[in-house]
């Protein structure tokens, strides 16, 4: 089953998220200095907010599957978009080691499409790097980042690069 994912960037986080649990009229499932998540039910949402963003607002939106078969029909609907596509295959971001890639619509909206094999402790198994180095790797300015060689631009959505990352 699938559930939609909007990921959010806010300069209080626990201004955010009493306010969110208010509206929610839940607790998040997840709190991290930097980032809290609520898995609601009705309706079926995975709700992310997080102070990795140079300007609040919404950073993404997706679709997080319960099961391998559903993220390759996601990744076939994406590639018949025609649009570019980055599929990063199994990687780590926002506490959790997933399968996912993105696509960028006409507008420049990054959708990220996921399936969650498990937690990790930390934000990205990248973060191991020096700080303003993993900050980067984040795009926390929302802006493309050069390609790095044979790969696709880190991230910044635009009609042609899909961002990467949380």
């Amino acid at each position: 089953m699938k559930r939609f994912h909007v990921h959010l960037h806010v300069d209080d986080l626990a201004q955010s998220i009493a306010f969110y649990s208010r509206l929610f009229a839940a607790e998040p499932a997840r709190v991290e200095a930097d980032y809290a998540k609520w898995m609601l039910e009705d309706p079926r949402v995975n709700f992310a907010i997080s102070t990795r963003g140079a300007t609040p607002g919404v950073d993404h939106l997706g679709f997080q599957v319960d099961e391998a078969g559903e993220l390759a029909e996601l990744k076939a609907r994406a590639q018949s978009a025609d649009m570019a596509l980055l599929d990063e295959g199994t990687t780590t971001c926002c506490y959790a080691r997933s399968d996912k890639h993105w696509i960028t619509d006409p507008q420049g909206v990054a959708w990220e499409h996921f399936h969650t094999l498990g937690n990790i402790p930390v934000f990205n198994e990248a973060a191991a790097q020096p700080p303003a180095a993993a900050q980067a790797a984040c795009c926390p300015t929302g802006k493309p980042s050069a390609p790095e060689a044979g790969k696709a631009a880190c991230c910044g959505p635009t009609a042609n690069t899909p961002r990467k990352c949380c």
